[in-house]
């Protein structure tokens, strides 16, 4: 059995994972008020897009059509499953339109999800369960790894600009301005499929001293993710300042937050994921 597997573009994940898990990515559009990216931006033209412009972009969901296109070659073929692995509900509801596109098709051969998660913590997910894939051919055992790893993935990180918060609805606008003066650090986690601000820290090294202290039960037969969003300079301080707490026969990932999160979180958040135990 030949396993495919699909999310949107607000799933983080590295090249080389995607081309050695046969992972694809459909495109989530990016606007620019006027300026429209059907394919969005590559990491480093939207950052630098992001810090030169005072447009506030905005993303739009995936739909049915896109998955359509996609899932059309592999329809029903009796040595194919699709895996579609996609953005928490709570966050968009491009869930419906990927089962909207394999309703239209019959579509019998593919297994649609949400990963209550996005950027790297969903980018992880798959990866997981992609290597879970390569043992495994039961799709009832395959769907149960999911749900429990899926359970198990956790994302922690620090907003430096809350501009973004404040434009996204999650930050009042005088929550803004005051924490701003005050030098204060929103910390961002995964509730429930939603991305709750947690804990407010007052400066950079109480924020990131809640996060160390955060990861509970590390995994550490699986990677350890720093992730950021045009702050790589950071995360990978973050670690290298408390290596000692973690093993260091972990593997390690870099891993930046694309456009599709970048528009929630601006430049310069960064953080872990993890899985627990």
């Amino acid at each position: 059995m030949k396993f495919v597997f699909v999310a949107d573009a607000a799933c983080d994940v590295s090249e080389e994972d995607k081309e050695k898990y046969n992972i694809n990515i459909i495109p989530i559009e990016l606007n620019f008020g006027d300026e429209i990216y059907p394919e969005g931006l590559p990491y480093k033209q939207y950052y630098e897009k992001l810090k030169n412009t005072p447009i506030m972009p905005k993303t739009a969901m995936p739909n049915a059509y896109k998955f359509q296109s996609f899932y059309k070659d592999f329809v029903n073929k009796e040595d194919v499953f699709v895996i579609t692995i996609l953005i928490s509900m709570e966050l968009s509801t491009t869930k419906i339109q990927a089962q909207n596109a394999a309703e239209e098709l019959g579509m019998k051969n593919v297994f649609i999800e949400e990963s209550q998660a996005a950027t790297v913590a969903q980018g992880a997910l798959i990866v997981e369960l992609a290597k879970f894939c390569q043992k495994e051919n039961d799709v009832e055992k395959i769907k149960k790894e999911f749900y429990r790893l899926r359970d198990k993935v956790k994302l922690f990180a620090i907003i430096n600009d809350l501009k973004y918060l404040k434009a996204s609805g999650r930050l009042s606008g005088a929550s803004a301005a005051i924490g701003g003066m005050l030098n204060i650090k929103p910390i961002v986690s995964l509730v429930d499929g939603k991305v709750m601000n947690i804990a407010k820290c007052m400066g950079t090294p109480k924020a990131e001293s809640f996060i160390l202290n955060s990861i509970k039960n590390l995994d550490e037969n699986r990677p350890l993710y720093l992730i950021h969003s045009d702050l790589e300079e950071k995360a990978k301080e973050l670690y290298e300042k408390n290596k000692l707490k973690f093993n260091d026969k972990q593997e390690v990932k870099v891993q930046e937050i694309s456009y599709v999160v970048g528009t929630h979180v601006g430049a310069g958040c960064y953080g872990v994921v993890y899985f627990e135990r």
